[in-house]
């Protein structure tokens, strides 16, 4: 048995699956100290499943807690941000390209030395000791906590960063550090980027962490869990200590892994109408389509694994004005089942709607007896809009494609949609977050550039699906079970040497050894 849960901002879903049977499915409001929540939900879960703890073989958890709190400026670290590249890169700065609240938040404590490589891997500069030894001390003086540590094609060769980070472990045995190598791919503003934010997230993810771990132990399952990344794959709970910034967009991604599990459609359009907004994205063999270019998260741009993600105003509890001709995006959120109209509120939402049109059966449709049709037809007719212009923003050609329905908004829609071969609500849509991170595999990815000319394309293939294999067993997969799921080669003409940038991805099922 897996249970499955996504502790999102408003509430907590969970899920007890049997093999790819859903024994038990909830939902419970989540709480401010987040293990509260996630014992609450997964206590009525199994209650309902009428399973024992001991029945538990693992546990998944999605959470945007991490997100969340650095989109909105709370609980980061101070980080130190040591970047070797001098002579090169003093034209742009560390942090340059940061909003001002959020470099006040984590600090101006930047710090530049020699090293660095091309992308053939010859040496930009010497490595020197002495510059990093003088870098961490001066961090040490300053009273940081936790280190970021980036490099010049650092993900073609990480030892300049590994030999920094071991003499910051001298010189700041309980400070945390993260590489960029670890995190982002090519691009080295874009990866320092991601790095920092890890960073950031360190004490913070100790706690969320710790969180979950005391929550199950207080339920007494000893089963190992595990937390979802933003590809659509699973990580360890000690790798997600060290990784907190992979976890960012895992919500959407659960949903959409959990779509496409329900349905049993593998390429199609998710439209997971939440409470807030509706995240649009595209499966493409079941998992989300990954974004090609730097990914925006709380003004600042990154360029590790996120899924392509569409997030438009329009949720179950949307805002309805102007005579249902204006929707949102503001909601009232957690809050709908006080607000709404059809829960004796004062507010009208599409709930509202999708109750007075016959789409919905929530609440009291007494409440919205009183409705104007015209201002209820008019509302219906716009959401259908908003849902077909998303729809068509994130398709890549003409044709319709299949659309899979999650969430718990879904019941807004009531008829066909425009750009859709079909519409499909699969039953459990409610919580296809939960059901996705139950049924998660576990990844790992390589994004490097290698010299064809030099290596040859198949040995630089090779040497690429055996780091991606090795990286995906490092993240809780069972090596055995561990297949290469995508390679995509880009050549790069600008760069001498027939240079080829090669990304590679693996999954595999969950080893039964791996603990969290």
């Amino acid at each position: 048995m897996r249970i499955g849960v996504d502790v999102g901002g408003t509430n907590t879903d969970a899920v007890v699956m049997d093999g790819e049977r859903v024994v038990a499915a909830i939902k419970s409001p989540t709480t401010e100290d987040v293990g509260g929540g996630v014992i609450a939900a997964v206590s009525d879960v199994l209650r309902q499943a009428e399973i024992a703890t001991t029945a538990v073989d693992s546990v998944m958890i999605g959470t945007t807690q991490f997100t969340n709190a650095f989109v909105e400026r709370r609980r980061l670290m101070n980080v130190g941000v040591l970047r070797l590249a001098l002579p090169a890169t003093t034209s742009l700065q560390p942090l340059v390209d940061w909003p001002g609240d959020l470099v006040d938040r984590v600090g101006r404590n930047v710090e530049m030395a020699h090293g660095g490589y091309e992308f053939d891997g010859r040496e930009i500069s010497a490595f020197r000791p002495e510059e990093i030894t003088q870098a961490a001390q001066k961090f040490r003086q300053d009273g940081l906590g936790s280190i970021a540590v980036s490099s010049v094609f650092a993900p073609m060769n990480q030892d300049m960063e590994k030999q920094a980070a071991a003499i910051i472990a001298e010189e700041m045995p309980d400070a945390y550090v993260t590489l960029s190598s670890s995190i982002g791919r090519i691009g080295m503003v874009e990866r320092e980027n991601a790095a920092v934010m890890n960073a950031s997230l360190m004490d913070l993810s100790q706690k969320v962490v710790g969180a979950f771990r005391s929550a199950l132990r207080e339920l007494g399952i000893s089963a190992p869990f595990f937390i979802s990344q933003n590809d659509g794959t699973l990580m360890t709970a000690d790798f997600v200590e060290r990784y907190p910034v992979l976890t960012f967009a895992s919500g959407p991604t659960n949903s959409m892994r959990g779509a496409a599990f329900l349905s049993k459609v593998t390429d199609a359009i998710v439209l997971d109408i939440g409470g807030t907004t509706t995240d649009v994205g595209v499966l493409a063999q079941g998992f989300p389509r990954e974004s090609a270019v730097a990914v925006d998260v709380g003004g600042v741009k990154t360029n590790f694994r996120m899924p392509d993600i569409l997030a438009i105003g329009l949720g179950g509890g949307s805002l309805v004005r102007d005579e249902g001709s204006r929707i949102g995006p503001d909601s009232v959120g957690y809050e709908l089942t006080k607000r709404a109209l059809v829960f004796d509120g004062d507010t009208l939402t599409t709930t509202d709607l999708a109750v007075a049109s016959g789409a919905a059966e929530i609440g009291d449709r007494g409440k919205v007896a009183g409705l104007a049709p015209e201002l209820v037809q008019a509302g219906m007719d716009r959401i259908h809009v908003m849902l077909e212009e998303a729809i068509d923003r994130v398709k890549t050609s003409a044709s319709d494609k299949p659309v899979i329905l999650v969430g718990g908004g879904a019941v807004l829609v009531d008829r066909p949609l425009k750009g859709a071969s079909e519409a499909v609500a699969p039953e459990h849509a409610g919580v296809a977050n939960a059901i996705g991170a139950a049924i998660a595999q576990v990844g790992g990815e390589v994004d490097r550039v290698f010299s064809y000319d030099e290596k040859g394309r198949d040995a630089a293939l090779d040497q690429a699906k055996g780091e991606a294999e090795d990286r995906a067993v490092a993240a809780g997969a069972s090596r055995g079970t561990v297949s290469i799921i995508d390679v995509e080669e880009v050549p790069l003409a600008y760069l001498p040497g027939g240079a080829v940038r090669v990304r590679v991805k693996a999954v595999g099922d969950l080893a039964e050894a791996s603990a969290g």
